[in-house]
């Protein structure tokens, strides 16, 4: 089916292949990217961007002894296919099937597991130091996009690696698009460097001089500073950025061409100490929609190939937060929203279209976002900080230092709370419930649908310190029970009377609990059922009542158990001396693998059926 393709099982099989070949094989390979993630969904812009700058690096590295380390790992797709693993391409990121990040788990050539971004400098340094403690050899990669090398972290290993001079290759893989538009000074320098001509030619020139006269590896460290020299007399003095920081820089390089990319990568891994190669790639690169519209083909459900993905008319909840809380900076000029690149997947670009002079994209630097915002605070404003569960734990310190003790107005809208599906465990929001839990003076809300988020977003404003809304992924949903309109804080609701136990529910296992209990009505049991609302403050005479007409309380949350809003409850019980049983249903204290949220909230038992079968096993014991 594929003239090229069908030959590679190993990277070993790239390595024998005729160099006037490997423009076909990266057709077949973008061809087959096309076809298989039309089909399951994935990242796939990224990794159309990618084929020609991993088939170079799979012919002059030795993988896995040479280790090439991804940041993000989202665009690790053709390093899966070329390491053995296309036959398994129709299971990718579905339960028990093939991730859609680096796996150890998965395949040696997979290094370390990854998920998040400006984590590979750091990682792949930690390598290299360790293989020249053992005395060993092999080369240390690391690939880094231009929106990843942006963030703090990065930053920082970047200052090691120049100081310490190891021997270690970045490979900037520059596409200047991460999922929305970058941000910051980073970003404005390395779009300067591809902008000024100057430094093509001039780099073209020196490099060019240096493969005629066969200088690569004869070339004195004097020839060496000359060359330098002629460089930073052509090159604008902040483009030598890398260089003062002891990373010697290289590029632009052109990233389809493989001939250069393996020359250079070849020039590269004979130097000695750290070297940066800048390498110019087009995201969605052989098919034509992810070029023009690479932002729709970042991340993809399955998909038709000749009509392309459609933007979906589907309201999500992201989108109805950017909404309301654009509507309530309406009516309050010191609101001011916070993201941290991640605009169109909070439902932030929403509020900065309207109101950009208070709109702030930190690029990738959630620590930054939390103490910036502290700041804002500080100075009278009052700053929401839309972010993903999981991005958030990076800030965790931030939270407590500087926010909590200090009792600062800051609101933090956190997405992609509890399962979250296919991006598997690094994405999952499993912990936030219970990394909030433990800090004193903040408030922490779940509501049970869209419409209850709205309200709480509302009750925020009123709020003077830090609080906290976490609220699930996908599209807005409306359970249409129990109460609306204003809330108290503090104060949960109960949605459906009953006479056998109690169901204590928060966030959207709420929806999941009632349906649970018309299970359980089935086998006669009567069941109660409440909307917690609230982690912290609980609300106390609620679940005083509750355990003065029950001796059965289950609570249900998507988070997971240890340190949770189960626990939390139990706690109370404890320190009241109360002695009924309550179970407590929620994530398992494992981590848990890709697949769809009901495939995913079955295995960890938190679907209603599920919170039924328990409560029933439970039950039947009594009997």
């Amino acid at each position: 089916m594929y003239r090229y393709l069908d030959r590679i099982n190993s990277p070993e099989d790239i390595k024998s292949m005729k160099p006037e070949e490997l423009d076909g094989l990266a057709k077949d390979i973008r061809k087959f990217l096309v076809k298989s993630v039309s089909k399951t969904g994935g990242h796939l812009a990224s990794n159309l961007g990618v084929v020609e700058l991993t088939i170079a690096l799979h012919r002059v590295f030795d993988s896995p002894k040479d280790k090439i380390v991804w940041d993000v790992g989202h665009q690790a797709y053709v390093h899966k296919i070329i390491t053995g693993r296309k036959e398994k391409f129709d299971t990718l990121r579905q339960y028990n099937g093939l991730s859609g990040f680096p796996k150890e788990k998965e395949s040696v050539h997979d290094i370390i597991d990854t998920g998040h971004s400006s984590t590979s400098i750091s990682t792949a340094l930690g390598l290299a130091c360790a293989r020249d403690i053992k005395g060993e050899d092999g080369a240390v990669i690391a690939v880094i996009g231009d929106g990843s090398i942006t963030g703090g972290m990065a930053m920082e290993a970047l200052n090691h690696l120049g100081y310490i001079k190891k021997d270690m290759i970045v490979i900037l893989n520059d596409n200047e698009m991460s999922i929305d538009k970058n941000v910051g000074g980073m970003s404005t320098y390395m779009s300067g460097l591809i902008r000024d001509s100057r430094v093509h030619k001039v780099k073209g020139e020196v490099d060019k001089f240096l493969n005629i006269t066969n200088a690569g590896n004869m070339i004195s460290k004097t020839a060496s500073k000359i060359t330098d020299s002629i460089m930073y007399s052509f090159v604008p003095q902040e483009c030598a950025f890398f260089d003062s920081l002891g990373v010697k820089y290289y590029g632009p390089i052109d990233g389809h061409n493989i001939a250069d990319l393996e020359a250079c990568l070849k020039n590269a891994s004979k130097r000695k100490g750290p070297t940066l190669l800048h390498v110019i790639t087009k995201k969605g690169k052989g098919y034509r929609d992810a070029e023009a519209h690479p932002d729709l083909y970042h991340g993809v459900s399955s998909f038709d190939i000749r009509d392309g993905v459609k933007k979906t008319s589907s309201d999500t909840i992201s989108a109805a937060v950017g909404r309301k809380l654009t509507e309530m900076a309406d009516k309050d000029k010191r609101i001011t929203a916070i993201t941290a690149a991640m605009p169109s997947g909070t439902g932030m670009n929403i509020f900065g279209e309207k109101y950009p002079e208070r709109y702030f994209d930190v690029g990738i630097a959630e620590q930054h976002a939390v103490s910036f915002a502290t700041g804002l605070a500080k100075n009278g404003m009052k700053p929401y900080f839309a972010v993903y569960s999981s991005f958030l734990q990076r800030a965790y310190d931030q939270i407590v230092h500087d926010v909590c003790i200090t009792g600062k107005n800051v609101t933090f809208l956190i997405d992609r709370a509890g399962l979250v599906g296919n991006d598997g465990e690094t994405h999952h929001g499993a912990f936030d419930l219970s990394y909030l839990n433990m800090i004193p003076g903040i408030t922490v809300m779940a509501p049970k649908d869209t419409e209850e988020l709205m309200n709480m977003m509302e009750l925020s404003s009123e709020i003077d310190g830090p609080s906290a809304i976490r609220y699930p992924r996908g599209n807005a949903y409306y359970l249409k029970t129990g109460e609306y309109g204003k809330l108290e804080i503090g104060k949960s609701e109960i949605i459906k009377k009953g006479k056998d136990m109690a169901i204590i529910a928060i966030g959207d296992m709420v929806g999941n609990s009632i349906e649970a209990a018309e299970i359980l009505s089935e086998d006669s049991i009567d069941v109660e059922v409440i909307n917690a609302r609230f982690l912290k403050p609980l609300d106390e005479k609620m679940i005083d009542y509750v355990f003065e007409k029950f001796d059965t309380v289950v609570t249900v949350e998507n988070n997971i158990v240890s340190g949770g809003f189960g626990n939390r409850i139990l706690q109370y019980a404890s320190e009241k001396g109360i002695q009924k049983r309550i179970v407590n249903i929620g994530l398992p204290e494992v981590f848990i693998h890709q697949g769809s949220c009901d495939i995913l909230q079955k295995v960890a038992g938190i679907s209603s059926d599920k919170i039924a079968e328990k409560i029933l096993s439970i039950l039947k014991k009594d009997r």
